[in-house]
Formats: C-alpha cells, structure tokens, sequence
C-alpha cells in the first residue's frame, strides 16, 4: 500500500480519523512529539505553518486529486447536552477546541470602487475651486481646454500565473504573496533529501543534485534579499524539489526569482481578495494603497500622495483668500 492509500485510510479509520483529516494530522504530530525532538527544534511552528499554507495555496489552485468540500463538510449540529459533555470530555484530555469564524470583510473591490469615487468628486471640486480663484484674483479666463488624461502604463513582461508567479518552459514554476516566495524545481522520480544540494544565502541560491553534471541546476542571484533564517526547502513526493523564501521586503512583488529569469508583469498581479484577511494589519492597509493608486493611474486620476498634496494646497489657498493664485501652476 502506498504512502496516499495508507494515509487516506487512517482518515476513514474509526480509531485514527474517524473521516476527519484534522484528527490524523493531530494523531501523526502526538507521535512525532513523543518518539522524536520534532517540538524542541528552532522555528518548528513557523515551519510547519508555512508548509500549510503552501498546500493551502496549491488546494485552492486546483490541485491534483483534491476533492472540493473534503476539509469543509459540515456535520449536523449535536444536542445541546452532547456538545457541553465533549467539550468537557475535551478539557479532561488536554485537547483545545477552537473555532475560527472567517470575518465578515468588505469586498476590496466594492471599497475600491468607493474609493475612487469619492477621490473623483473631491478632483473635480477642487478644479472648480481653481478656476473660480483664477477668475477672482487675475480677471484672466481659464483655459477651458482640458489636459489630455495620460495613458496608463500597463507594464512590460510575462503575464503571471494564478499564483502571482510564473511557470517556465523547463518546468521551473514559482508563486508568491508579499511576504513569500516558493519555488518548484522538478527533479527525477525517487529523489532522496540526500540527493539534493541546496545552499539559500540572502541573496544568492544554489540547488543541484549530486548525481547531475553540471552538479548545479541554479546557481544564481536572487531578485531581492530573503531572511535565510526563516527559508528552507523539502522534497514533495519524490519528483519535486520546493523552496520557500521569506522576503525581507514585504511591501513589493517580485518580477522573477533569480536574475537569469525571465521577468514577470507585477502591475498584472492580482492578489486573491480572500487572503487579505491572512495579513496583518498593516500589511493589508499597503496592499489596499497600492491597489488604489495603481487603480487612480488607470483612471487618470491622482495617487493618494498627489491628492494629499493637492489637499494640503487647497487648505493654504482657502487660508489666504487675499493672494492670486490663477498662475500658479501645480505640480
């Protein structure tokens, strides 16, 4: 029986899963606690957190052989009476119950679109307020000739895949959010940890296989620098070697991985609105402003920086009513 057979086994097993995969997950790390030093090792809960959400990320990309609903199927709600009597017979055994509610987030887009237009209103305001200064202070007409909107800049390089990355011809695929990188390097059927040499700098990689000439299949800058602490990489089922690289700039995507790439499109990035809730707070607020502003330039419209200043400038002129404006001219 193969190493898939025997795990979706335990999950219908009455005494390992009881057709829960959460429960086999929990079974597996009770013995990994008691039979090896997983859980005295540096990072160990960062580590396998990341490796969760790296296999969240391929499930909701359509992965192979994921059956849709497997994790999510609700049970029927028990008795009031068999709820309390588990949730005692939990506290006795030591195990924690929680229950994590997805919040209930306005969509990004819809706050976008609010957004913009308001900024509209607040633009075309204070054009009029311009024009109506210009006319009171000099006597001169104001041109009534609109500037031509700039075009927007869509960017030059390859369109990214789902995963905000690329995969290339030679099988190399990447992914990324803003805090992560993971890269995918396929290797031969059967490949052994062992097999591999791999050596993750802050900015610079080298992977290879000892048995390959030349040894190394990359070995090459990195597009930006990574926090080597907190990177590592594993074998996936004998034929995928995965590296997932913490960025140490966390406020921008990345056009490629390492510079002997091919660049991607970031202005073409379009981050799932449903990982935002993943974010920290201030790493949303970011996100939101660059999605903005790079919306604002689409339109022609100012950025949130352009529109702070044409704000502040507005303030100052409506302080002193007593000075001309009309040639000013407003960067």
């Amino acid at each position: 029986m193969s190493v898939d057979e025997t795990i979706i086994a335990w999950v219908g097993d009455e005494e390992v899963g009881e057709g829960d995969p959460v429960k086999v997950v929990a079974k597996v790390l009770d013995v990994l606690r008691r039979k090896t030093d997983l859980f005295l090792q540096e990072n160990v809960e960062k580590r396998i957190w990341e490796l969760i959400k790296v296999n969240r990320r391929k499930a909701r990309a359509g992965g192979e052989g994921v059956k849709k609903g497997f994790f999510g199927q609700k049970k029927a709600a028990a008795p009031s009476g068999e709820k309390e009597e588990k949730e005692e017979e939990a506290g006795r055994s030591g195990e924690i119950i929680e229950e994590i509610e997805n919040p209930n987030l306005q969509s990004l887009d819809q706050k976008l679109k609010e957004k913009g237009e308001e900024k509209a209103k607040e633009f075309e305001e204070d054009g009029a307020t311009a024009a109506a200064a210009g006319g009171a202070g000099g006597g001169e007409k104001a041109d009534s000739e609109k500037p031509s909107e700039p075009e927007a800049d869509e960017g030059t390089g390859l369109a990214p895949n789902s995963g905000n990355g690329y995969t290339y011809d030679n099988g190399h695929s990447w992914v990324q959010t803003l805090q992560d990188v993971t890269l995918t390097i396929p290797v031969p059927q059967g490949t052994k940890a062992r097999e591999c040499t791999v050596e993750i700098k802050k900015n610079h990689l080298k992977v290879g296989l000892k048995s390959s000439s030349p040894e190394y299949i990359i070995d090459d800058e990195l597009h930006k620098e990574i926090a080597t602490e907190d990177s590592f990489w594993n074998i996936n089922d004998g034929k995928e070697l995965e590296l997932y690289l913490q960025k140490v700039d966390t406020m921008s995507w990345w056009e490629k991985v390492v510079s002997s790439q091919e660049a991607i499109n970031t202005r073409k990035v379009e981050p799932e609105n449903s990982k935002l809730s993943d974010l920290d707070a201030e790493t949303r607020q970011t996100v939101e402003k660059m999605m903005f502003d790079q919306r604002q330039k689409a339109m022609g419209m100012p950025t949130s920086e352009e529109q702070q200043k044409q704000d502040m400038m507005k303030k100052f002129m409506d302080a002193h009513p007593e000075m001309d404006f009309s040639k000013a001219k407003f960067m």
